[in-house]
C-alpha cells in the first residue's frame, strides 16, 4: 500500500495543468463566440440599423425643417452633417468595395426602416469609397439634397463586444465545469468506490494524490485510515496468536499440578509455582489489555513529569537507580505515560544490567523542536525520557522487531510473564504523544557507571480539552 501524503502539505498546480485548463477555457469561449456570431449576430445588426435609423430620420426631419431658412452649405457648417447638393451624389462617391454584400443589406434595412418613420421613402443609394455609409435623399424645397451617413463595417474582428463577453463568460464557466469534474467530482467519486470496499475482506488499495487542496488532503486522510486500519488488523491477528501461544504454557502448568493436587495436598514448592503460574497468566492479561487500548480513553491532564517519572522508577524496587530529572509540567496522559516508563525501566531490569539511569529533559531547537505534520513550533516544547543500563543493548538491526509487537529477541526468551509488548506499548505510547522511541548508545569511552544503552522515549504535550 503506498504511503499517505501529508493532509498539511502545500497543492501547487502544475505548469501544464494550469495551461491544460487555459487552453480548454479558451477553446471553449472561442466555440461559444462562434455559436454566438452565428445565433445572435444578426440580430445585433439589425438592433443597431433600428437605432441608426431613429437617428437619420431625426437628422431628415430637423434638416428639412432647416433647408427652408438656410442654405446647404450653411446647414453643414451649422450641423455638422455631410451635405452634397444635386440630383445624386459623384459617381465615385457611389462606388462599392468588391463583395460587400452586407453593404447592400444593411442599405435595404435602413430604407425600409426610414420609410416606417417618416411615412415615406427617401432614396437611400450604399457607397463604400472613401468611406462605408449610405447617401439619403432629404427633401428639399429647390434642389435635391444628399445626406451622408456612416455605417459600421461588418464585425469580424473585432467581434461585438457585448458577444465578446459573453463568450469569456461562457469559457470560464466551461473551465470552471472540467476543473470541478476532473479534479473534484472524479477524485471523490474513487473515494465513494473505495469506501464502499472499507470493512470487507481486503482494504482498498491506496487512492492516487489528485485533485484540488481540500481533495488532496481528504485522500491523504483516507490513506492514512487505511494505514492504521492494516496495522491495527495485523496487531489483532497477532495478538490473537500471541494470546494463545503465551498462555498455553502457564495453564497447561496449572493443569498438571490440579491434577497432582487432586491425588494429595500440594507441596509449597509446588504452591508457590503454582502462584508465579497465576502472575504469568495476570502480566500477560494485563499486557494485552494496555496494548489493545484500556487506557486510550484517558484524559490528559497537566502533571509534573519529574514526580510522576520518579515515582514510577521508586516502583521497581532496591535496585542501583540514579535520577537527572529536570522540573518539567506538561499535559500527558499520566498513566499511559506511567505505564511506558515501567515497562522500559523493567526492559533494562530484564535484559539489561544495573545500574540504572533515568534522564528527563526537554527537546531543545537541535532536537528538532517542531511538532508533526508541520505546525509552527510548539508553546511548550517536548520531552524526552531516557532510561539507561550497562547491558549490551539491542543491536541496530534488531531495533525494528524488538519494538515489534509479540516479537521477543532471544535474550528476552523465558522470562516470567514476558510476552514482547513492553516495547511496544512504549512506542504505542510515544506515538499517541506524537513522538517515538529511539535507541541511544553511549561513547565506547564512557564508564559503566553513566550506562550504555538507553531506549529513548520523545513526546509531545497534548492539547487541552
Amino acid at each position: 500500500m503506498a504511503s499517505p501524503v501529508s493532509p498539511e502539505r502545500s497543492w501547487r498546480p502544475s505548469l501544464g495543468r494550469t495551461l491544460a485548463y487555459l487552453l480548454a477555457g479558451t477553446g471553449a469561449a472561442a466555440l461559444s463566440l462562434l455559436l454566438l456570431h452565428l445565433l445572435l449576430g444578426r440580430r445585433l445588426a439589425q438592433q443597431q440599423l433600428i437605432q441608426t435609423g431613429s437617428e437619420v430620420a431625426s437628422n431628415l426631419v430637423l434638416g428639412e425643417v432647416a433647408l427652408e431658412r438656410f442654405s446647404p452649405e450653411v446647414l453643414g457648417q451649422i450641423s455638422g452633417m455631410q451635405l452634397v447638393v444635386g440630383s445624386r451624389p459623384e459617381p465615385a462617391a457611389l462606388a462599392l468595395a468588391p463583395g460587400d454584400r452586407r453593404l447592400r443589406w444593411q442599405t435595404q434595412r435602413l430604407q425600409m426602416e426610414l420609410c416606417r418613420r417618416l411615412g415615406r421613402c427617401p432614396a437611400v443609394r450604399p457607397a463604400s469609397l472613401p468611406r462605408r455609409g449610405v447617401w439619403v435623399e432629404m427633401a428639399s424645397p429647390l434642389e435635391p439634397v444628399w445626406l451622408f451617413v456612416s455605417l459600421p463595417s461588418p464585425r469580424g474582428w473585432p467581434p461585438d463586444p457585448l458577444l465578446l463577453s459573453l463568450s469569456i463568460g461562457l469559457g470560464g464557466l466551461g473551465a470552471l465545469l472540467l476543473f470541478l469534474t476532473l479534479e473534484i467530482q472524479r477524485p471523490l467519486t474513487r473515494l465513494q468506490e473505495a469506501l464502499a470496499d472499507v470493512g470487507l475482506e481486503a482494504l482498498p488499495a491506496a487512492l492516487p494524490d489528485q485533485g484540488a487542496p481540500a481533495v488532496r488532503q481528504l485522500m491523504a486522510r483516507f490513506n492514512a485510515m487505511l494505514l492504521r486500519l492494516e496495522d491495527s488488523g495485523r496487531e489483532r491477528t497477532t495478538m490473537l496468536a500471541g494470546i494463545a501461544h503465551d498462555l498455553r504454557s502457564p495453564l497447561t502448568r496449572l493443569r498438571l499440578r490440579l491434577a497432582l493436587a487432586a491425588e494429595g495436598p500440594m507441596a509449597p514448592k509446588e504452591l508457590e509455582r503454582a502462584q508465579a503460574d497465576i502472575r504469568s497468566i495476570e502480566r500477560i492479561t494485563r499486557q494485552f489489555m494496555i496494548f489493545a487500548g484500556a487506557e486510550a480513553g484517558e484524559t490528559p491532564v497537566l502533571v509534573p513529569l519529574d514526580g510522576l517519572v520518579a515515582e514510577s522508577a521508586a516502583a521497581v524496587g532496591e535496585v542501583p537507580l540514579e535520577l537527572d530529572l529536570e522540573p518539567l509540567v506538561r499535559r500527558v496522559r499520566p498513566i499511559a505515560l506511567a505505564r511506558a516508563v515501567g515497562n522500559l525501566l523493567d526492559n533494562a531490569l530484564a535484559y539489561g544490567r544495573p545500574p540504572l539511569r533515568v534522564v528527563l529533559r526537554p527537546l531543545g531547537p537541535g532536537d528538532g523542536a517542531v511538532r508533526p505534520h508541520g505546525d509552527a513550533v510548539a508553546v511548550e516544547s517536548g520531552f524526552e525520557i531516557q532510561v539507561w543500563d550497562c547491558g549490551e543493548g539491542i543491536d541496530p538491526e534488531q531495533w525494528q522487531k524488538a519494538m515489534t509487537p509479540f516479537q521477543r529477541l532471544d535474550q528476552a526468551r523465558g522470562g516470567e510473564g514476558h510476552c514482547g509488548l513492553g516495547l511496544a506499548i512504549a512506542a504505542k505510547v510515544a506515538r499517541d504523544h506524537g513522538g517515538d522511541l529511539r535507541r541511544l548508545e553511549a561513547p565506547a569511552a564512557a564508564e559503566p557507571p553513566s550506562g550504555r544503552f538507553a531506549v529513548a522515549l520523545r513526546a509531545w504535550p497534548l492539547p487541552g480539552t
